[in-house]
């Protein structure tokens, strides 16, 4: 078996809110650029969703047995590695936290041929970098109409740019059109990541 370096801290004392993967992701990428335990050109954001805000993933914590989980989007941290196999960083999976690229896109992407075309997936790509100056949400995504919170949010602040409050959509979008980073149909990105 492959030692895998470690750059975050294991699963159970990673910074987690359930339901707030995007600021989950953020703040593993926050702790990678503040403890310099990897090269941030490395790692990619990968935002999972579609036009219709409905795609399935297997091997969740909310899933039951084998069934997949529907959400509207999901985000997880992807580490490109050279001369080794890609990681998959995703708080919200049952799998090895990190887990390779390839045993996390056959058992939680598995292939959108056996798929309704409209739960087909992509991906936005986008550089933790770039995620890092980027991204703010003020969470106004979680909140009921009546103010009140669909999911308890995490006990730190907002995460805001300069520039923006709240840009969760741009980020969440599957249009190349709009946001950061360059969006993919999901088995281009599986199949050319080594």
């Amino acid at each position: 078996m492959t030692t895998v370096h470690r750059i975050t801290p294991i699963r159970e004392n990673c910074v987690y809110t359930s339901c707030y993967c995007e600021e989950n992701v953020w703040k593993l990428c926050e702790f990678v650029q503040k403890e310099r335990t990897a090269p941030l050109e490395q790692l990619f954001v990968v935002f999972i969703s579609n036009d219709r805000r409905m795609i399935p993933l297997w091997k969740q914590k909310s899933g039951h047995g084998d069934q997949p989980v529907i959400w509207d989007y999901h985000v997880i941290l992807l580490q490109a590695r050279p001369q080794s196999d890609s990681l998959v960083y995703d708080l919200d999976s049952v799998l090895s936290f990190p887990c390779s690229l390839r045993l996390y896109g056959a058992m939680a992407f598995r292939s959108d041929r056996h798929i309704r075309p409209e739960y087909h997936r992509k991906l936005r790509v986008i550089p933790a970098d770039s995620f890092l100056l980027n991204f703010a949400s003020d969470r106004s995504h979680m909140r009921n109409p009546d103010g009140t919170w669909k999911m308890p949010p995490p006990l730190y602040a907002p995460v805001q740019t300069a520039e923006s409050q709240m840009n969760l959509d741009d980020f969440i979008s599957m249009s190349p059109a709009d946001g950061w980073g360059t969006v993919y149909i999901i088995f281009i990105l599986i199949l050319g990541v080594k």
